[in-house]
Order: C-alpha cells, then structure tokens, then sequence
C-alpha cells in the first residue's frame, strides 16, 4: 500500500468519525437541532433523527467501503441542502455580527465536507451507483 492511498484512506477514517460523532449528536440533543430544520418542512424532530441516522450510514459505508460512491454523493447533496436552507439564509438573516459569523463559518464548514463527500465518491471508480455485487 502507497503512501498516498494510506494518507487517503486516513482521511477518509477521520471524516467518518467526525460524521459518527455528528450522528450521535442528533440523537443526544434532538430538541436543540429542531431549530435548524426549516419551517416550511413538516415534521421537525423527524428531520433530525434522520439525519443522525444518514450521518451514521455515511460513516458506516465510508469505513466499510461498501456503496461509498453512493454515499459520497448523497452526503454532499444533504450537505448542498443544508447549506442552501439553513446556513446561508441565517446568514443573510442574522441579527448580530456573532450570529452572522456562527452561519457562515457553518455555511463553510457544510461546503467543505461536501465538496470532499464529492472528491470520496468520484473516485470510487471501482464502485457502481447501481449497488452490484462488486461494490
């Protein structure tokens, strides 16, 4: 195994632990994250327990390398939403410098995993969306 593709797989092992423990955080503290779920979408604590649970899977298929193409691009899609429903519009909503501060450092924080969700998926080469036997 190169050196490089250990530096890879590490770093890919430590955004799964960043996503587990973000994971386990929905379900420790529901009631603090129902805050951020939109208000247009019915439902609430639902929202919540459900991205807990999506975090948890992308953690899990990320260190199993098993549907990791799926998983890489499904997490950036939730990612992309996050920020185009949450972050960014508590940034332009924000009622202080602090508050304004927090959404767009969580804006950069979302784009960030995302875009490496992307890069994790796109080379998953050998893996097929279509969740064959080879995957």
């Amino acid at each position: 195994m190169k050196v490089p593709h250990v530096l890879a797989r590490l770093a890919i092992y430590l955004l799964s632990l960043v996503m587990i423990i973000f994971g386990i955080q929905h379900f420790l503290h529901p009631r603090d994250l129902v805050n951020y779920v939109p208000q247009f979408l019915p439902g609430g604590l639902i929202w919540v327990y459900f991205v807990g649970i999506a975090f948890i899977l992308v953690a899990a298929a990320f260190i199993l390398n098993k549907w990791v193409k799926a998983a890489g691009y499904l997490l950036a899609v939730l990612l992309f939403i996050f920020v185009l429903t949450i972050h960014f519009p508590n940034f332009m909503n924000a009622g202080n410098a602090e508050a304004k501060q927090m959404a767009l450092i969580s804006l950069l924080k979302d784009t960030a995993i995302a875009c490496f969700a992307l890069y994790i998926g796109a080379g998953a080469h050998h893996q097929k969306l279509h969740m064959e036997d080879s995957d």
